[in-house]
């Protein structure tokens, strides 16, 4: 008796790559959903927190982080001693300033304790708080902060929102659906990855798989 030998149709090969390709499908689409709900969560940041500053300021007719009577104000709260002056109509410190007494640090502490942001209300530098886990994160794992100094030479604002370990082309997206989409001008701007301050990064130098801060000025 002769073997007879079996495989697969062109048809049951058909079938098994078409339903391969709709995995695939699926796959990169729920990927590309995931990126794009990322993305409007961190523009939801730079809104969110611009809000925070002006209720703030319209509430107690101080900046929050930069509030000289903030300890009368709300329970618990630090009035900062380092990162500027307080009381000068600034917040002062880099926007991501790991002093726990900056202006820049305590601005947290003091929109938490005011209820218009959740969070650890805690003393920054108590016992028992680790700063980096007390600071907040963007939805890419990076800082976000504030801060009254520019962290472009020449580029003009009351404050400054940034958030840092974001890819180019979210960069970009962010920069287009809030501004100009050009990472050198208007008033979103585009710094290295974690830097405090800098220059801002030539169009030309922008590159998707690069990291990069993403600052905006109000």
């Amino acid at each position: 008796m002769r073997n007879r030998q079996h495989g697969f149709t062109l048809v049951e090969i058909a079938i098994v790559l078409v339903i391969i390709g709709l995995l695939l499908g699926g796959v990169l689409k729920g990927q590309e959903l995931i990126n794009s709900a990322k993305v409007k969560n961190a523009i939801g940041e730079y809104r969110n927190l611009s809000t925070y500053i002006y209720a703030y300021q319209d509430r107690f007719r101080a900046l929050p982080g930069d509030d000289p009577g903030v300890a009368n104000r709300l329970s618990g709260a630090t009035r900062a001693s380092t990162g500027g002056t307080v009381g000068n109509g600034r917040i002062d410190g880099a926007w991501n300033s790991t002093t726990g007494s900056d202006e820049s640090v305590l601005f947290w502490q003091h929109i938490r304790l005011a209820n218009l942001a959740s969070g650890d209300g805690r003393d920054p530098m108590a016992n028992g708080v680790t700063l980096l886990d007390w600071l907040p994160r963007n939805a890419f794992g990076g800082r976000i902060g504030v801060t009254g100094n520019s962290p472009v030479t020449g580029w003009s604002g009351s404050f400054f929102i940034c958030q840092d370990n974001l890819a180019g082309n979210f960069a970009r997206q962010i920069d287009i659906a809030m501004d100009d989409g050009l990472p050198s001008t208007g008033s979103v701007r585009l710094l290295a990855n974690s830097a405090a301050s800098g220059t801002a990064i030539a169009p030309t130098a922008l590159n998707d798989a690069s990291l990069y801060t993403v600052c905006a000025a109000f």
